[in-house]
């Protein structure tokens, strides 16, 4: 859904600014058991105005490939939108795109499932097998305030419209 509904011209604002576009970036980040830097690629496609379709090809989170019901926010037409979903998991994201600065901004609370068993959160969507243990994951920690936040930005690498190598998704599909 696009924020504020009541702005009917967002929408056409929204195709213009992100509408299918499909995004490539790396967090300089560092390993979470060594401490080494090393590079996070993601890659996402703000596929349809309620969803977001994605692959994560480097760090913890590695073999991810997903699709969310998302929230599309325009900050600033031409230069900010921000997207916003949850996980099955019970992650907790938050994506600031900044058009003419070619960054992401993020804010991520992972569950504590999620952040301490990532190759649990591996898998495709499309896999029910996949799907039920993320689902699983959710469950873990204390309470849902036990949450391992991460804050970070990337560098976007590509910018271009259309799937790339992402599977396109039915909107119909479920998400949570």
């Amino acid at each position: 859904m696009i924020f504020p509904e009541e702005d009917d011209s967002l929408k056409k604002t929204w195709k213009e600014d992100i509408g299918d576009l499909h995004l490539i970036y790396d967090y300089d980040a560092k390993n979470p058991e060594t401490g080494e830097p090393e590079k996070w690629r993601y890659e996402m496609w703000f596929s349809h105005e309620d969803r977001i379709t994605y692959a994560i090809h480097g760090g913890p989170m590695a073999g991810r490939l997903n699709y969310q019901k998302a929230d599309y926010q325009c900050i600033r037409p031409g230069e900010l939108w921000q997207c916003n979903w949850l996980e099955e998991t019970g992650t907790i994201c938050s994506l600031v795109y900044d058009i003419p600065k070619k960054k992401i901004t993020t804010l991520l609370g992972f569950s504590r499932g999620h952040w301490d068993n990532p190759e649990r959160a591996h898998g495709d969507k499309r896999n029910q097998a996949d799907f039920d243990r993320w689902r699983e994951l959710a469950k873990e920690g204390k309470s849902q305030a036990d949450r391992f936040m991460l804050n970070d930005q990337a560098n976007i690498l590509e910018t271009f419209r259309g799937k790339g190598d992402l599977e396109p998704i039915d909107p119909k599909w479920p998400t949570l």
